[in-house]
């Protein structure tokens, strides 16, 4: 089994904070590679996370409205699914 950690990558916004706005699939949802999984709030500005692989969502393992810091993993995609 084969899994891809999806990572709240670097947004230019260090001095503002970041929050897990919205999940936009469920836990166990296949997703495909560039589909939208999760939006993330920064400031004032909305910003859409994509898979970075195809697959299916095995972990979410941050909560709606929860403090992100840059690095962080959000959410774990199986590969082999």
């Amino acid at each position: 089994m084969t899994r891809v950690e999806l990572r709240l990558p670097e947004l230019g916004m260090d001095d503002q904070p970041i929050t897990l706005s919205v999940w936009l699939v469920p836990r166990g949802a296949r997703v495909t590679a560039g589909e939208r999984i999760v939006e993330v709030l920064a400031g004032v500005a909305t910003v859409d996370l994509p898979s970075p692989v195809d697959g299916r969502v095995v972990e979410r393992l941050v909560d709606e409205d929860e403090p992100l810091r840059v690095g962080q993993t959000i959410a774990t995609i199986d590969t082999d699914a």
